[in-house]
Parts: structure tokens; C-alpha cells; sequence
């Protein structure tokens, strides 16, 4: 079975029992590692891989071919992107500092993107200016050197943008849990709907289940894809990003993906679709 999914600790930490054959009756995996922004697109072909780890913010593109499973995922409190800014008092201006600025952001089709979008509707007087879409370790080198006002940041940025002397400008995901109270939805576990769909979650949930129950099985192998430097900044990824939405949705969860996408539909920056197709 063909798998793309993205170097980042919380997934190698979540397939780790599945890609060495530590899933009882789970087929052997075929592993594309990719950032998300590359399995966005490879969803969109008809060749593309069996499963894949896709931003939510990609799902109304793919559902006509991909079902979104229930488990493996990554939806969270406190696990929002940011926006960075290189300097102290455009931070303390808030929203109104991005007025007609250039901001970088990783990709047009993530989560982060659409809050970016969303939050900038509704706090940026004016709007900000143009949209620079770059490769993520690009981002806070390019802040840091002047080259672009702000950045879009997820993932282990979170943890290291002070390194780069930057300050946050907005938490983007305690806004959208101001806003909405619901957790945030990031990334999505889909599977071609010809499979046998239940089977996949259930090997995917049980690869979880192992992650958990054996913390330490999957370190060497996290570490050796991670882009990351120190055990410790891995190991806080994975406890931001791996919790109880990864085992299961839930109606929260299905509820977050629904608000998220209901609202970017409304607004233009994904197409209209069926969300009902969420569920089914």
C-alpha cells in the first residue's frame, strides 16, 4: 500500500508501528515522505498514493476520490501557526502593523494559510498586501533579513523563531480558539474511497495505540527524518501535535473541519463543495 506522508516528528512518531510491521494484519507500506505542501498536490492526481497526510485546507479539492478518516491526524489546542515579525514594534502595533505589507506563508493550500486569510479579514484594517508563498525553512530567514515584513509559521517554529530574534505578532490558532472554541484543524489522514476504508483507520488507529504504548520504540527513527536539531524540541512536536485527535475526530473535531471550511467556502478561498462529504 502506498503511503505519502511528511517527515515531521508527529507523523513518523504515528506510523512508526505501521511502516516496520508492527501492525498486526496491516499490509507493508511503500513511504513517500514529502512536506505537506507536495502530498497536497499528489492528491490531486489520478496516481497518487493510497493514503496520504493532506493539510485539511486541501480536502474540498480531493474528496471526490479521498475519504477523510477519523484517526492519525493532527487537530489541537495551543498547536495554532503564528505570525513573526523581525520587529518589536510593528509586534506591538498588532494586526494594524500588516496593513499593505508583504507577508510569506508556506503554502496557499494549508490550515495556516486559510487562518492567515481568515484572521487578516477581520483584523487587518485595509488588508495586507502581497501574499509571498515560499518554502517553510525559508520563511524566518527571510523575516529575520528584511526581505519580507512578516511570516506564516507552523510546526517547530513555534519553538525556535526566537533564535532567528523575531516576535510574535499573532497566535492564529488562540485566535481561532477565541473565536470559534473549537481545536484547529492541520493535517488530515485521507484514503482512496475503493478501499476498504474502516481497515485503513483501524491500522492507522492501532499504529497510534503502539506510538503511545511505546514511546521509545520509535525514537531513532523519528530522529533520522526530523528536521529538527535537539531531542527535546522533537519530543515537545510530537506532545503538541499527538493527542486525543489523533486517535479520533469526535463530533469537535468534525465540527472544527466543518467551521473551518464552511467559513473559506464563504469567503472564496476554497471551492464550494459537499461538506457533507466530511463524514462520508
Amino acid at each position: 500500500m502506498k503511503i505519502a506522508f511528511s517527515p515531521c516528528p508527529n507523523d513518523t512518531f504515528v506510523f512508526h508501528a505501521w511502516v516496520h510491521g508492527l501492525v498486526p494484519g496491516a499490509p507493508k507500506l511503500d513511504v513517500t515522505y514529502a512536506d505537506i505542501d507536495i502530498t497536497n498536490t499528489l492528491a490531486t492526481r489520478p496516481d497518487g498514493p493510497d493514503v496520504l497526510k493532506i493539510s485539511y485546507a486541501a480536502l474540498p479539492w480531493v474528496l471526490s476520490e479521498y475519504a477523510l478518516l477519523p484517526c492519525g491526524g493532527a487537530l489541537g489546542r495551543g498547536c495554532g501557526p503564528l505570525v513573526l515579525t523581525a520587529s518589536p514594534d510593528a509586534a506591538e502595533r498588532g494586526p494594524a502593523a500588516l496593513t499593505g505589507r508583504r507577508v510569506a506563508v508556506p503554502s496557499e493550500r494549508s490550515t495556516a494559510y486559510l487562518l492567515f486569510r481568515l484572521w487578516a479579514a477581520q483584523q487587518v484594517p485595509g488588508g495586507v498586501g502581497d501574499i509571498v508563498v515560499m518554502p517553510f525553512h525559508e520563511i524566518m530567514p527571510a523575516v529575520r533579513d528584511g526581505r519580507i515584513d512578516a511570516g506564516l509559521v507552523i510546526h517547530e517554529a513555534r519553538f525556535t523563531y526566537p533564535a532567528y530574534g523575531l516576535t510574535m505578532l499573532a497566535d492564529l490558532g488562540s485566535w481561532w480558539e477565541a473565536d470559534t472554541g473549537l481545536p484547529i484543524p492541520l493535517g488530515a489522514i485521507v484514503a482512496r474511497r475503493s478501499l476498504d476504508l474502516e481497515a485503513i483507520a483501524g491500522w492507522a488507529r492501532a499504529s497510534v495505540e503502539y506510538a503511545w504504548a511505546h514511546p521509545e520504540a520509535s525514537r531513532e527513527y523519528v530522529l533520522s527524518h526530523s528536521q529538527e536539531l535537539a531531542p527535546d524540541v522533537v519530543q515537545a512536536h510530537i506532545d503538541l501535535y499527538v493527542n486525543e485527535f489523533t486517535a479520533d475526530l469526535g463530533d469537535s473535531g468534525y465540527e472544527a473541519v466543518h467551521a473551518l471550511l464552511g467559513r473559506a467556502a464563504a469567503e472564496g478561498l476554497v471551492p464550494a463543495f459537499d461538506l457533507g462529504l466530511l463524514r462520508r
